[in-house]
């Protein structure tokens, strides 16, 4: 999985959730840069959460793979409800508790669906090798679920355009990486 490139709210460091933001120069180039990783995972299918960060990161690593690109809601970002556009800063001092953000999806919500989505691509596209682009929260609480806690949400920050593996051997999920970086030196430099 791959979480989508940077925008310009992912730089003021405010809560994007379902909004559709689109990608700035910056994750534009994080996404080309991204695709040299990608294609070193050999993947057989892209799937791609249909928010255009998302999809327009999946785009920019499609232009060297070339293979069929489906969208799948189940990966798209958690709903931040009501806090949707608030920097961190003011969503952490009007709603402290965060679940408790009207028409906020909730953590077991996104977990359940993320899981689900998982299952779906697995009976989908067996016995492929499948990259996924999609969301911070809904990457990290795949890693909260596979790890049992001990990584994902509240534990790992995930970069922007950041790799994390898992596979799925026997119906049993485990990380293999996550919040891989080595691809964007050229870029952060």
């Amino acid at each position: 999985m791959i979480r989508h490139g940077e925008t310009n709210w992912n730089k003021e460091k405010r809560i994007q959730g379902k909004t559709d933001i689109p990608l700035n120069e910056t994750g534009k180039s994080q996404a080309g840069v991204c695709c040299a990783a990608a294609m070193q995972f050999e993947p057989t299918v892209l799937i791609t959460s249909p928010l255009a960060r998302a999809k327009v990161t999946a785009e920019i690593i499609n232009q060297k793979l070339q293979l069929p690109l489906h969208e799948m809601r189940a990966f798209v970002e958690r709903s931040y409800g009501d806090a949707e556009g608030m920097t961190i800063e003011d969503r952490n001092r009007y709603f402290p508790d965060r679940e408790a953000i009207p028409n906020v999806e909730t953590f077991e919500g996104l977990k359940q669906r993320g899981i689900k989505g998982l299952e779906e691509v697995c009976v989908r596209y067996p016995d492929e090798r499948v990259l996924i682009v999609s969301h911070g929260a809904l990457i990290n609480s795949l890693l909260s679920v596979i790890s049992k806690g001990e990584l994902g949400t509240g534990v790992t920050f995930l970069q922007n355009t950041s790799i994390t593996k898992f596979t799925c051997e026997k119906g049993e999920w485990r990380v293999v990486d996550y919040n891989n970086t080595d691809h964007l030196t050229p870029v952060n430099e």
